[in-house]
């Protein structure tokens, strides 16, 4: 009885009210894209740079955009990026479909979680690029503006409406793609994109499942399994992270640089600055990692317990 108890029990897809999970699935990633959003744009900011010529890591960043920015500043694309809660959505109802679709052919948690997680991210970047561009030209405004390719035409600050300054910024950006490179302009990154964020999502899952199952083992029996997958998440954030932010690098600078070629940009990188390049944002990713591994696992499982189908309520520990 007791190793029953230490087994964490996956609510799968056929478990859930779909109605619940939709409804609550909105607020939790716009709570999550809110809380961690200034750490993406940091995030943005130093992989692009060239060397440090402004900003010397992290925490640097920060205090500078807040000094010279404010904190408007470090939501500077916020709001277009909200957009992304579409991709979120897909990702989610992506990966519990494939996994429910894997399981006819393989029990290991592993293989679904793999290729459920991998589904997910092509599905979710397929929305989330076009967005994604725009929002980080909007990132590289302020301080950095020289390193973006397009720029937002400067504004007479009066006393309208903060929402038509942000969307009047939008369209500027909107406008000058279309303009430059015509609609293939908004998917400019997307193979980079894809070979980051497919390895990361096909990563993520199945270190969080392996973290939370061997903690459950060392775990008390009465230990809440929550606050288990709460310490597994941002371990396997942190393990995918590592892995695929070469890539991260590479995929910032072909959207925000306007670049063609993700070899040529990785070769170049590791011409310029040598492999320490490749780790360029490493840490801000993590810091931004482990935050948003938390609020997400914590959201995430919560929101698939309060969707459980009301038969099955008793039948699944915290």
């Amino acid at each position: 009885m007791e190793e029953k108890k230490r087994t964490i029990r996956i609510i799968e897809w056929e478990d859930l009210d779909k109605k619940k999970f939709y409804s609550l699935g909105v607020f939790m990633t716009m709570t999550t894209r809110a809380t961690v959003y200034p750490f993406t744009l940091i995030r943005t900011r130093l992989q692009v740079q060239k060397g440090k010529s402004l900003y010397t890591g992290t925490f640097d960043a920060f205090y500078k955009i807040l000094k010279a920015e404010g904190p408007r500043g470090l939501y500077r694309g916020f709001m277009v990026n909200t957009f992304t809660l579409i991709s979120g959505q897909a990702y989610i109802t992506t990966y519990e479909l494939v996994r429910k679709y894997v399981s006819q052919y393989s029990s290991n948690n592993t293989v679904k979680s793999l290729w459920a997680g991998g589904a997910a991210s092509l599905v979710a970047q397929t929305i989330t690029v076009p967005i994604d561009m725009v929002s980080q030209q909007l990132m590289m405004q302020g301080q950095v503006g020289h390193l973006s390719r397009f720029k937002v035409k400067p504004k007479i600050m009066v006393a309208t409406s903060k929402s038509k300054v942000t969307f009047g910024q939008t369209r500027d950006i909107v406008v000058q793609i279309c303009a430059a490179d015509g609609f293939r302009g908004f998917y400019r990154g997307y193979v980079a994109s894809l070979l980051t964020y497919i390895p990361n999502s096909a990563v993520w899952w199945p270190f969080y499942h392996f973290y939370a199952e061997n903690l459950s083992k060392l775990a008390p029996s009465d230990c809440p399994h929550l606050l288990l997958q709460a310490i597994a998440g941002p371990m396997a954030a942190a393990t995918a992270s590592t892995i695929t932010n070469p890539m991260d690098v590479v995929r910032a600078r072909v959207q925000v640089e306007g670049r063609s070629s993700v070899i040529a940009t990785f070769k170049q990188l590791l011409a310029e600055e040598g492999p320490w390049g490749m780790t360029k944002g490493l840490s801000a990713r993590i810091i931004s990692s482990t935050p948003t591994a938390v609020v997400i696992v914590v959201g995430y499982e919560t929101l698939k317990r309060l969707s459980l189908r009301p038969e099955l309520v008793n039948s699944r520990h915290w």
